[in-house]
C-alpha cells in the first residue's frame, strides 16, 4: 500500500512539473538537482537576484509536490522552515519530493530547484552525491566536509553542533594526515549535524579519498622520522630507534652511525642495528632499526645519524640525539608552577574585572565599614553647579539622586542650598562643608542650585591643597563634548577626581552601573556611633 502511494506522489509531482514546463517554460534542465536521503536535513538557497532595485520586495518559496503551495505563508507544513532567501526541510521524507521554485513577489523569473529522495543509500545515490579529494602520498592532506545545501549561519533557532567523521566504525573529529600512505585511501563519512528547539538533524556527506604517488616518490628517501628529532630515554631502558626509506634501486641501502663511525650489526653488542625490507610494485621499504639494549649515560653525549645511500642521487640524513627523561619530581615541580601562575592570574583577572562587586559585597553583606570616626560629619559634600557645555540632570534627577544616596544607601549628605544661607560668605561656607565631608560630588545640573564657575575656579587651589577625594559625574552629552568646551577650572577639577556617567532613565534605578559605580568611589557610610 505504502509503495503505491509512494508511485502516486511521484507521477503527480511529475504531471504537476510537466504542466508548469508548459506554462511557464521552464524545462528539468534549467533546475537545479539536490539529491538527499530520507531523514536527512536539507536547505535550498534562492540566489540574489541582480538588478533587484526593491530590496523590501517579499521572497515568495513554493512547492510543487503534491500540489503548488505557498511556503512563505504562515500555514506551512510541519518541518519546513522558511527565513529570507532560506528554506529549510529539517526531516526529509518522500513527500518533499518534487519542484520548488523562489521569486521576488509576483516577478514571472523563478528559479527553481528539484529535490530527489532516496529512501536507501543506493549506490545510485552515492554516485550522484560523492564528493572526491585527491592527495599525494608523504604530504599533508585535510578533507573538508561539504558545505553543499547547509543552513545558513544566521537561521533563526538554528545552531550548528559540530562536523564528525566516520570510517570503518571509526569516528573522529578530524581528518587529517601529517604524511599520506596508500592505506589512507578509502570513502569518508562526515557528519554535519544542528539542534533546532532541542531536536538534533543531520547531513551526511561521502568523501572519498583518492591517494596518488608524488612525482618525488620515483627518488629515494628517508620516510622516517622526518626530521632531526631528540628522544626522551631512562637510563638502564631498552630503546629500538626505527628509521624507515623507500627506494628504487637494488643498489640502495639504509644505516646508522654514531658521530663518524658505523654502527655495529652484530646484534651481541650493547648498541648495534638490523635492517628489513619489504617489497611493493611501486618500490622497496628498508628499515634499519637501531637498538640500544641498555641505554647508559655515555649514550646521551652521541648523536646518531640514520643514512640513506643509493646509485642514483645523494646520500641524505636523519640525526636524533637521546635526552634523558625528567624525573618524577621535576615534572611534578614544573607542574605545580605552571598552575600556580596559571591560578594567580586567573585570580587577577577575575579580581579586576570584579573588583567593584567585590568592594560592595564586602561592604553591604559582611559589613566592612569603618570602625572609628574621622571627625567628619557629613559623607559627601553635594555641589550643584549649572552646566552651559552639556544638558545636566534635571531637578527631578537631582532630588532622586540625593534621595537615593539617602534613604537607600545611608549616606549623609550636605547639601549646597542648606549650608550658603543669606548675608553668609558664599566660597568660607562652601569651604567649611567641604572641611567636613569626606568627599566632594560635583553634578552637573540644567538649573543653577550650586556655586557657579567662578566660586568652583575659586576653591580650586583650596581643594587641591587639601586632597579632597572628589568624584565627576557627567552626562553621555559630556563624553561626546569637547574636553575645550568645559571651563579650565572646572577642567581641572574633573581630571582630579574619579567620573561617573549619568545616563538618564537607565541609571535611576538604584541596581543600575551608575550606583555601583559612584558607591565605589564614594567611602562606605559612617554610621553614628552608639
Amino acid at each position: 500500500m505504502r509503495d503505491t502511494i509512494m508511485k502516486a506522489v511521484k507521477m503527480l509531482a511529475a504531471l504537476s512539473f510537466l504542466l508548469l514546463t508548459l506554462l511557464t517554460g521552464v524545462s528539468p534542465q534549467t533546475a537545479r538537482k539536490i539529491y538527499v536521503k530520507t531523514g536527512e536535513l536539507v536547505a535550498l538557497q534562492c540566489p540574489h537576484y541582480t538588478g533587484n532595485k526593491h530590496n523590501d520586495t517579499k521572497l515568495i518559496w513554493t512547492s510543487y509536490t503534491t500540489q503548488e503551495r505557498d511556503l512563505t505563508a504562515e500555514q506551512r507544513p510541519v518541518g519546513i522552515l522558511v527565513h529570507g532567501r532560506s528554506l529549510v526541510i529539517l526531516s526529509v521524507s518522500v513527500f518533499h519530493q518534487g519542484n520548488y521554485s523562489c521569486s521576488l513577489g509576483n516577478a514571472s523569473r523563478k528559479f527553481w530547484f528539484t529535490l530527489t529522495v532516496y529512501k536507501t543509500q543506493t549506490k545510485e545515490y552515492e554516485e550522484k552525491t560523492m564528493y572526491t579529494r585527491t592527495c599525494y602520498t608523504q604530504e599533508s592532506c585535510k578533507l573538508q566536509c561539504p558545505r553543499a545545501n547547509i543552513p545558513a549561519w544566521n537561521i533563526q533557532n538554528i545552531t550548528s553542533k559540530g562536523i564528525i567523521w566516520h570510517k570503518e566504525g571509526k569516528s573522529f573529529p578530524t581528518v587529517y594526515f601529517p604524511s599520506l600512505e596508500e592505506k589512507d585511501r578509502g570513502a569518508y563519512t562526515c557528519t554535519r549535524s544542528y539542534l533546532y528547539h532541542g531536536q538534533t538533524y543531520n547531513m551526511t556527506f561521502i568523501v572519498k579519498l583518492h591517494v596518488k604517488p608524488n612525482d618525488s616518490d620515483q627518488a629515494a628517501r628517508i620516510i622516517s622520522p622526518l626530521k632531526s628529532e631528540v628522544i626522551s630515554v631512562d637510563l638502564g631502558s631498552t630503546v629500538v630507534i626505527d628509521c624507515k626509506a623507500v627506494v628504487y634501486s637494488d643498489f640502495a641501502d639504509v644505516f646508522w652511525l654514531s658521530g663518524k663511525s658505523f654502527v655495529n650489526s652484530n646484534n651481541n653488542s650493547r648498541v648495534f642495528y638490523n635492517s628489513s625490507r619489504e617489497y611493493y610494485n611501486e618500490g622497496t621499504e628498508i628499515t634499519a632499526s637501531l637498538v640500544f639494549k641498555k641505554v647508559l649515560e655515555e649514550d646521551l653525549l652521541k648523536n646518531y645519524t640514520c643514512k640513506l645511500e643509493t646509485d642514483n642521487q645523494r646520500p641524505s640524513f636523519v640525526t636524533v640525539t637521546l635526552a634523558q627523561k625528567a624525573s618524577a619530581s621535576s615534572l611534578s615541580l614544573a607542574l605545580s608552577i605552571v598552575v600556580s601562575v596559571v591560578v594567580i592570574c586567573v585570580i587577577v583577572v577575575v579580581y579586576m574585572k570584579l573588583k567593584m562587586d567585590i568592594a560592595l559585597f564586602l561592604r553591604d553583606t559582611i559589613g566592612c565599614r569603618r570602625s572609628t570616626s574621622d571627625g567628619k560629619t557629613y559623607d559627601a559634600f553635594l555641589m550643584c553647579y549649572k552646566s552651559d557645555a552639556e544638558a545636566g540632570l534635571n531637578e527631578d534627577d537631582r532630588k532622586w539622586l540625593e534621595s537615593v544616596l539617602e534613604e537607600r544607601f545611608g549616606y549623609s549628605l550636605c547639601l549646597y542650598d542648606h549650608v550658603v544661607l543669606p548675608g553668609n560668605d558664599e566660597a568660607e561656607a562652601v569651604l567649611e562643608s567641604i572641611e567636613q565631608s569626606r568627599t566632594v560630588v560635583l553634578v552637573p545640573t540644567s538649573s543653577d542650585p550650586g556655586p557657579g564657575f567662578g566660586l568652583l575656579k575659586d576653591i580650586h587651589a583650596a581643594l587641591v591643597e587639601r586632597q579632597t577625594r572628589m568624584v565627576f559625574i557627567k552626562t553621555e552629552t559630556t563624553e561626546e563634548s569637547r574636553s575645550g568646551s568645559l571651563p579650565e577650572a572646572l577642567q581641572l577639577l574633573r581630571e582630579a577626581g574619579n567620573c561617573v556617567t549619568w545616563k538618564g532613565i537607565s541609571s535611576i534605578p538604584p541596581s543600575s552601573s551608575f550606583w555601583k559605580q559612584l558607591r565605589y568611589h564614594l567611602a562606605a557610610p559612617q554610621h553614628a556611633q552608639n
